[in-house]
């Protein structure tokens, strides 16, 4: 446990008033989350993280995926007695780049409150990306099509 909380304070504290990261820097605060919650849920949270090795270095802005994954444990596998996973994705779509968070918890749909998927932090990461990129970049929130939740950021790649 105090390894996998040292892993995540690396990968956090120089991102707490950074301007910008890469992908590669946020998967690696995923993980290291993720881990630490492992330590506390056991078999009730499992996870993959899976970022192309080429799409690592792709600018990113600091701490959008860490706030998915957090809803995700919070709303999506926390309240479920089994417990559920958790996937991150990555991958370029053209002259954009792709990345989901998904959970195979109760999805927008089984949310109790008919405000579900208008939180605090969904809106904070929608005003961000209108911010950074206007209209160039989207985020959706949906039922996934066996359960679960499936958020999706797509912002345009940064050309080398």
């Amino acid at each position: 446990l105090l390894g996998h909380l040292i892993a995540y304070l690396r990968a956090a504290l120089p991102q707490l008033r950074a301007a910008s990261s890469t992908l590669g820097q946020e998967a690696q605060l995923i993980e290291a989350y993720l881990n630490i919650l492992k330590m506390r849920m056991g078999e009730r949270l499992a996870f993959d993280v899976t970022i192309p090795e080429a799409l690592r270095t792709a600018p990113f802005p600091p701490n959008l995926v860490i706030s998915l994954v957090e809803n995700a444990v919070r709303h999506g596998i926390e309240p479920a007695v089994q417990g559920g996973k958790i996937g991150v994705t990555a991958a370029r779509d053209g002259d954009s780049l792709v990345v989901r968070v998904t959970d195979t918890g109760s999805g927008v749909a089984g949310a109790t409150s008919p405000a579900a998927g208008q939180g605090v932090g969904l809106s904070n990461i929608r005003e961000r990306l209108a911010a950074l990129y206007g209209d160039r970049a989207r985020f959706t929130l949906a039922s996934g099509e066996r359960g679960g939740c499936v958020a999706t950021i797509t912002l345009p790649l940064a050309h080398d």
